[in-house]
């Protein structure tokens, strides 16, 4: 399969970007899943551990990717403990 890929781009150089951006799709796509399963507080891996994960996050944890203009270190606690 691999030998015919080849064969194809040497054949025709156009596709050579093509293979390129949705390789880097691909990738970045599956970073993000995996960034997503390892770091969000909703996801929870060990239950005889940490059932409820969500709990022990503190109010200057910042689990978002990206947040506009928010500064996470200011933040008071607003919550009870559970």
């Amino acid at each position: 399969m691999l030998s015919t890929v080849s064969r194809q781009l040497r054949s025709h150089p156009a596709l050579i970007p093509l293979f390129i951006f949705i390789g880097g799709g691909c990738t970045m796509s599956l970073t993000y899943l995996a960034r997503l399963a390892l770091r969000n507080p909703d996801v929870c891996w060990d239950k005889a551990n940490n059932p409820e994960p969500w709990n022990k996050l503190g109010p200057n944890d910042q689990y978002k990717f990206f947040s506009v203009n928010m500064d996470y270190s200011k933040l008071k606690k607003d919550r009870p403990d559970f």
